[in-house]
């Protein structure tokens, strides 16, 4: 049964990882379609006007083709090479002029947007009659060849468009044909949080799908362990509650099979003693049966029959009468509360303390140390014992109902795991509460408080 929780528990959790990646991978794609088609929305509006960048600066634009074809005459006249040609082209004189009308245009275009662009040179080619075509250079796209434009990296820019101009004239003898291509690259500043913005529905839904999705599966998970934990304790408690009947069955077996003997039944003390042990066994039964129903309750159905007591004396005839039953245990007391009078459940109240106390020597000590203070309205029972102690790792399981403390898988003494469960309720029905400071080999303290208004 175990190994088929944990395979189950190994088996949705892996499933779950599953989910959320696929979830994950999801959003990823849908943020790269949403960038992509964001881009193309850009791309598309500004090829329109900047299709022809005449239409920007015509005049400008006419000078900027003039100077093209001054620097073909004086390549072709061989007063220049190409690289002087790229560097004259990178550094013309139109550069800021270019620059800052091609910014108002993208500013109109996009008043909510704030775009850098950069305009790069990728080719020079010239066609002359005379020879082959004669190319000055020909380069990938790199900011370096940046003409026109204030991008300062081509990193999270984005092409526009490829812009091929050709000029054809002539040269002394000589006609000619020159091509240019340029690339129109944008970046669109912060275009991830606009991307991210459109997605916002999408992005909140996915979010609150995968935290819903954790949360039903840790209280899944939450809700199995915990019927795995009852159903331990469920057959821990049949166990130990079979092993506390069989004694007194036992005994009234073989008495009542004695009692059928003729010889017996002349015998009027043995008969006697045996009726004795039957009665006395029949109690015991009652009373492990009594124990399992009024320790089963919790604090909300115990019904308190208070009275005015003196906890000074109530809990020295605790005390006095635990002495009596176990005159090998020491216990020493220190009260501070000799005139404090208290509404009180005796009865319940009696039984929890004397749980503790049975406890104490249960589990190996044999000095108790019992005090009362007073504070802020609220009584403290210190129950202090040297005894074995208890796990650091097991404390917070000592009042759930049924729960003994193990050594490995064999519980080293009797019981029904109810003694600490009904001690926390009593306390909690006076509304009080109870606190446990414990080391393991240590010893135990067990602080019962209590309002002292009650």
């Amino acid at each position: 049964m175990k190994q088929k929780i944990n395979l189950l528990i190994t088996f949705s959790t892996l499933v779950l990882i599953g989910l959320c990646f696929m979830q994950l991978y999801l959003v990823k794609t849908t943020y790269r379609y949403k960038v992509a088609q964001f881009r193309m929305e850009v791309k598309e509006r500004l090829s329109k006007i900047t299709n022809d960048y005449s239409d920007v600066d015509s005049v400008l634009f006419h000078k900027k083709d003039t100077l093209y074809q001054q620097l073909a005459k004086k390549y072709i006249a061989n007063q220049t090479d190409g690289e002087q040609i790229k560097q004259q082209l990178l550094q013309n004189q139109f550069r800021e002029q270019l620059t800052f009308r091609l910014q108002k245009v993208f500013e109109k275009e996009f008043p909510d947007h704030s775009i850098d662009f950069a305009i790069v040179l990728n080719k020079f080619v010239l066609f002359n009659n005379l020879k082959k075509a004669d190319t000055l250079f020909a380069e990938k796209p790199i900011i370096e060849n940046k003409m026109y434009g204030n991008l300062a990296s081509l990193e999270d820019a984005f092409l526009i468009r490829n812009y091929v101009g050709t000029t054809s004239a002539s040269s002394k003898n000589s006609n000619y044909k020159l091509l240019t291509e340029d690339a129109l690259y944008v970046s669109v500043k912060d275009f991830e949080w606009i991307v991210l913005k459109r997605m916002a529905l999408l992005l909140i839904f996915a979010f609150v799908s995968i935290i819903t999705l954790i949360t039903l599966f840790v209280i899944a998970l939450k809700a199995l362990i915990k019927q795995k934990k009852i159903s331990d304790i469920k057959t821990d408690f049949i166990n130990n509650i079979t092993h506390e009947l069989k004694t007194p069955l036992a005994t009234l077996s073989v008495s009542t099979k004695i009692l059928a003997r003729q010889e017996i039944k002349e015998n009027e003390h043995v008969y006697q003693q045996l009726i004795d042990t039957i009665n006395r066994q029949n109690e015991r039964l009652q009373l492990l049966i009594d124990q399992v129903l009024n320790n089963s309750l919790g604090h909300e159905e115990i019904e308190l029959r208070k009275e005015k007591i003196d906890i000074h004396s109530f809990l020295n005839n605790i005390v006095n009468d635990f002495k009596t039953a176990h005159s090998k245990v020491t216990i020493q007391t220190q009260f501070e509360t000799t005139e404090t009078h208290l509404s009180l459940d005796v009865f319940h109240l009696t039984t929890a303390i004397l749980n503790v106390l049975e406890n104490a020597v249960k589990y190996g000590s044999d000095t108790i140390f019992v005090s009362t203070s007073l504070q802020n309205n609220l009584l403290t029972i210190s129950i202090e014992d040297n005894g074995i102690g208890i796990d650091k790792s097991k404390q917070h399981l000592l009042f759930d109902k049924f729960y003994r403390v193990e050594n490995g898988n064999i519980h080293n003494t009797k019981g029904l795991g109810l003694g600490l469960y009904y001690v926390d309720q009593i306390i909690k029905a006076h509304k009080g509460s109870v606190k446990l400071v414990s080391d393991l080999g240590k010893g135990t303290q067990l602080r019962l408080t209590l309002p002292s208004s009650i």
